[in-house]
């Protein structure tokens, strides 16, 4: 028998998760786990009792919920032996995608884990540092798209997805490219760009594939900066996100690295969608840094 403790965000999905818990814990615990459930009252303190549960020893650290539980969940098992399952329950669930795991059934995810724990299956995963001790699992941004989640956080209507959509629109008519200073690998860059991404993985914000040669275990970061054009082209330009074609517009650039600073006055930066605070920040590859259950 394992012991499992199952992080719950009882929101997510519109609280589907919390009409989820029953059924994915039955599930587990079918698979030979014993199975704590831990809902905090807020994210520090599911982060506390998160991190109580690795330090007691756990088997596994399982997330239910969306790209924000498990970016938290990331946050503690990172760097330590106790390995990380995610039962996906949101609206993006971009590392669930990445790892090839059922995004739109989480019993089905929750046998995925039970079965690979019941052999004690997983596999390693890059994950990447912040200069803040922080680490993140798919994509940092900075640029047009932070401040379309700074705008997006302010609204209160519509909800889900589509504020998002209307929060696109909004700041397309005011933003302007921003001078960015990077430093990749050591090699320093002045340019001004729309947006600077760097992933571990492909993905972000539900599927937008800005990185789209990013794989999760091969030691490196890839970068994509997106530089000055027109808002006509902008928008020409976007839908090519979905399906990582925008590498071939002119104005992107695409590089690899293993570490890599970026700097800019007055931008913030997200990683995974979970605000980190304003530029500077610098990112840093530690490949193998999580265990991963997934096939």
């Amino acid at each position: 028998m394992s012991n499992v403790a199952l992080l719950v965000n009882p929101t997510a999905g519109k609280g589907r998760a919390a009409g989820m818990v029953a059924r994915v814990t039955e599930r587990l615990r079918a698979g030979g786990s014993n199975v704590a459930i831990l809902v905090g009252r807020d994210a520090d303190d599911a982060k506390a009792l998160a991190r109580q549960a690795v330090e007691d020893g756990v088997d596994a650290l399982v997330a239910l919920g969306g790209d924000g539980m498990v970016h938290l969940a990331l946050n503690v098992v990172a760097g330590t032996s106790t390995p990380l399952g995610i039962i996906p329950a949101g609206t993006g669930n971009d590392l669930a995608s990445t790892l090839r795991l059922p995004t739109k059934d989480p019993v089905a995810a929750a046998g995925v884990v039970a079965d690979q724990l019941a052999v004690g299956a997983t596999r390693a995963m890059d994950a990447v540092r912040i200069g803040d001790g922080r680490w993140f699992g798919c994509v940092l941004s900075a640029g047009f798209d932070s401040r379309v989640n700074d705008r997006a956080n302010r609204m209160t209507w519509p909800r889900g997805r589509m504020r998002y959509n209307f929060a696109i629109v909004a700041e397309l008519g005011v933003f302007k490219p921003v001078p960015f200073v990077l430093e990749i690998d050591g090699e320093r860059l002045e340019t001004e760009a729309m947006l600077v991404a760097v992933g571990n993985a492909k993905s972000y914000g539900a599927g937008m594939l800005i990185c789209p040669d990013a794989e999760v275990d091969d030691g490196l970061v890839d970068v994509t900066v997106l530089g000055p054009v027109s808002k006509p082209a902008f928008l020409r330009a976007f839908p090519k996100v979905f399906k990582g074609t925008h590498r071939d517009h002119p104005a992107v650039t695409m590089r690899r690295a293993r570490k890599v600073s970026i700097n800019a006055a007055d931008v913030t930066v997200y990683a995974d969608g979970e605000y980190v605070g304003e530029l500077p920040v610098t990112c840093e590859v530690v490949p193998g840094a999580v265990r991963v259950i997934a096939p």
